[in-house]
């Protein structure tokens, strides 16, 4: 019979590592596409996109929507958790949670239970729509840019998505993109400086 095998000290190290990950179960991020559904969430790591738009939910516990690799908005909630996790609610509240289940941040948009659909459009702003109007938005629209997401007649009620991220016949947008009526950050919002928390 032969010896047992010596291994090396790097070896066992990169085996334990491997065990370990094995154990701490899946830690890769996963592109949502660019919508959420109510009671859907972003998981730490996770994230909506479309065209060069990133709408992540990070391991800082922050909310950012990227544009590029450069943050134009955030939920300014940097350092406030770990292990959180951004949940469209199905009252119509768009939530970011720490690993306690704490919130820590939200949209300030709950209402009746239903279906909410939180979309990230081709003209970079994030909006909340419920029943086809448009009830949120981070207020990051693109002069000029066409919604790259075409959202279901079923989900509106039967009314179509204009270009500007509004339904005719439900929520109206402002040429910045927020929408008229529901208080919006700020284009200019970067990490830690984002509103509604």
């Amino acid at each position: 019979m032969a010896p047992p095998a010596k291994r090396s000290l790097p070896a066992l190290a990169l085996l334990l590592l491997v065990i370990l990950g094995a154990l701490s179960g899946p830690s890769m991020a996963v592109d949502r596409g660019s919508t959420l559904n109510s009671n859907a969430s972003l998981n730490t790591g996770d994230y909506l996109s479309v065209k060069a738009y990133k709408f992540i939910m990070q391991e800082d516990c922050n909310l950012v929507l990227y544009d590029a690799g450069t943050a134009i908005w955030s939920s300014g909630t940097y350092g406030r958790g770990y292990g959180c996790r951004c949940t469209m609610q199905d009252d119509g509240n768009l939530v970011v949670y720490n690993s306690r289940s704490e919130a820590v941040w939200s949209s300030r948009t709950y209402r009746a239970k239903g279906f909410y659909i939180l979309v990230l459009q081709g003209d970079r702003n994030v909006v909340i729509y419920s029943r086809g109007a448009a009830i949120w938005s981070t207020g990051t629209y693109v002069r000029g840019a066409k919604p790259a997401v075409i959202i279901d007649d079923a989900v509106l009620g039967g009314r179509k998505a204009n270009p500007a991220g509004a339904v005719a016949g439900g929520g109206k947008a402002t040429a910045s993109g927020a929408v008229a009526g529901v208080e919006a950050t700020s284009a200019g919002a970067v990490a830690g400086e984002g509103s509604n928390n």
